[in-house]
């Protein structure tokens, strides 16, 4: 099992007295001001190369998972309390920063640092796929729509070398790609993308209530879809205004989001204290089912 570490740095000089380990990019140490953030953020720092077997290990804890979500690096350790945390890249007085935080830390920390946010996304075009009719226009948005063929969705935009993507479904024509199985090819293929999502023009109360289908069957089916594809979400809105709205809001989401890893396993600048010392220092249905199931 993957283990999250916490060792006493050995390192006299530094300001930084722990070091924690985190299992991904094949092993990260990091240099931290504190063992876990229990009342505030806690700055961290890269470590140089680490020799495991000179440290005083202070605890080891088994990991059930540890994954990079654009800028942070989310923690969820095997143990009952202080399980859930959030390694994060962020910016501070005009300097980029790694803070370790958790969920309550992270509601009651002091507005001066910020957590980048999809409102700084330059988002300047939207592709529409040449099948889609009567398409959204994004009136009222500071971006450019282009007409383009689409392999997977109906509105996109670019992300590097691939792309981001909204199925667009009014609820009738979502109701009929379930019972026909199809809308899980198109997930199939939504999943592959590094950000994707499913807009139905409808309430989810009325596709529990279809004319057209038992109560509750198209519901199980759609469930069954999200549960294979959890990356692809299933967004219901009211009308055509809230989808095209929801659209563009992901999509700027997804331009912030940073795929570049900001964690790295290299000493950066400035050295490795907190800024507070500097500062200091400062002045068919059965077949369909199945098909979905």
């Amino acid at each position: 099992m993957d283990e999250f570490i916490v060792a006493r740095n050995p390192d006299p000089t530094s300001k930084l007295p722990f070091l924690v380990h985190l299992p991904i990019d094949g092993g990260l140490w990091l240099k931290v001001k504190d063992s876990w953030p229990r009342t505030a953020r806690v700055y961290c720092h890269p470590a140089e190369s680490v020799d495991v077997d000179a440290l005083e290990i202070l605890e080891r804890v088994g990991v059930r998972s540890c994954a990079r979500r654009g800028v942070a690096i989310d923690l969820v350790l095997e143990r009952g309390v202080n399980r859930r945390s959030q390694f994060v890249t962020t910016t501070a007085r005009g300097r980029r920063m790694v803070l370790w935080q958790t969920q309550k830390v992270a509601t009651s920390a002091r507005p001066g640092v910020r957590i980048p946010s999809a409102s700084a996304s330059p988002l300047s075009v939207i592709f529409i796929d040449t099948r889609e009719r009567y398409g959204y226009t994004f009136a009222g948005h500071a971006v450019r729509v282009e007409r383009r063929a689409l392999q997977a969705g109906d509105y996109a935009v670019a992300m590097g070398d691939s792309y981001a993507a909204v199925e667009r479904k009014r609820m009738d024509d979502f109701a009929n790609s379930l019972v026909k199985a199809q809308l899980s090819y198109t997930m199939a293929e939504l999943a592959l993308l590094p950000a994707a999502a499913v807009v139905v023009e409808g309430t989810y109360s009325a596709l529990l209530r279809h004319p057209h289908a038992p109560a509750g069957y198209l519901a199980d089916l759609a469930a069954r879809l999200q549960v294979r594809y959890p990356t692809v979400p299933i967004v219901y809105v009211e009308s055509r205004k809230l989808g095209q709205e929801w659209s563009y809001r992901f999509f700027k989401a997804a331009l912030a989001r940073d795929p570049t890893p900001e964690l790295e396993m290299r000493p950066q600048s400035p050295p490795d204290e907190p800024p507070q010392a500097r500062r200091r220092r400062s002045p068919n249905r059965q077949s369909a089912a199945d098909a979905n199931g």
